[in-house]
């Protein structure tokens, strides 16, 4: 089992280290990186969320999973911002560090290589990403001094290419075509397509994350402390999100391990696209650098669980 553990999280640490060497050598330069970063977001998770929705099986159980999955993050929201003190004196935008997941970015990644298929992570994104779009940025403009408004928030979803994937994934998923295309002569035509824009997403995804990892030993304190305190609150949602769902619906181990892979994530790397986020920069990035090397570590569980 060690050995087939290994080669799932092998590759994963070497993509990391490989970012993390473009950047010291300067092999890729910011540019280069926003290129990459761009291609990505417009291009390849698009197509990914699309394809994952576009794929998936619709059932009143995607309902409650959603609206398990968003309350949940919800509640670790609010719990964020009764717990601030803890890491003074960063503690404003420390409830977003303990909240949502960066699903796009990590979540597929992590949940290909370990299934072989992403269709199956995108039930439990879909409750994650309207939570990110709707009350977690909602939330994040008022503590940034803005006023958020519900134009504002629906402009921010309706331009997102990711989310217009992902709409456009779920409204053919739901009428059907999805499930006729793939079953018509044009299955293998659909299929190839999509394959060959995701396939090198996994790979670019890992690269971007270890070219931007970074640790700050100057904060490792109050980063500590946020770490700490986000796996402690995702390790207590994961446990009471799985209890509430497998009560209802039958137990079912690829969800069980998508919801572990989602709450082994760190926050959403969007908050300094959204947030004006100043001299907490580098808390914030230390925070979600940290959090990265957790989540591998935890794959690494959840790899072995699975095999197990």
């Amino acid at each position: 089992m060690a050995l087939s553990v290994l080669e799932m999280v092998f590759p994963i640490v070497l993509l990391l280290g490989l970012g993390t060497l473009c950047r010291r050598k300067q092999l890729l330069t910011l540019d280069g990186l926003a290129g990459l970063k761009s291609i990505v977001g417009n291009i390849c998770l698009p197509v990914v969320l699309f394809n994952a929705f576009f794929t998936a099986h619709y059932s009143p159980s995607v309902l409650l999973i959603f609206l398990t999955v968003y309350l949940g993050f919800g509640a670790a929201l609010l719990a964020g911002f009764a717990l601030r003190k803890l890491a003074a004196p960063h503690g404003k935008f420390f409830p977003f560090l303990l909240t949502s997941a960066e699903g796009g970015m990590l979540g597929y990644a992590l949940y290909g290589v370990l299934m072989g298929e992403q269709s199956g992570f995108a039930v439990v994104d879909l409750g994650q990403t309207v939570f990110a779009y709707t009350a977690f940025l909602g939330t994040l403009t008022l503590v940034d001094g803005q006023t958020p408004s519900a134009g504002k928030l629906l402009r921010n979803i309706v331009t997102n290419k990711c989310c217009i994937g992902m709409a456009l994934g779920i409204a053919l998923g739901v009428a059907g075509v999805g499930g006729w295309m793939l079953s018509s002569p044009a299955a293998g035509l659909v299929t190839g397509t999509i394959s060959a824009i995701t396939a090198p997403t996994s790979a670019l995804v890992l690269l971007i994350v270890g070219y931007e990892l970074e640790l700050d030993k100057k904060l490792l304190r109050p980063v500590a402390v946020t770490v700490l305190t986000r796996l402690a609150l995702m390790g207590g949602l994961l446990v009471l999100v799985s209890f509430v769902i497998f009560r209802i619906i039958p137990y079912d181990p690829a969800l069980q391990i998508a919801l572990m892979i989602l709450y082994a994530l760190p926050a959403p790397f969007i908050i300094p696209l959204f947030a004006d986020v100043g001299g907490e920069g580098k808390y914030i990035s230390t925070s979600l650098s940290v959090h990265t090397l957790c989540t591998v570590l935890l794959f690494a569980v959840i790899a072995a669980y699975r095999l197990a």
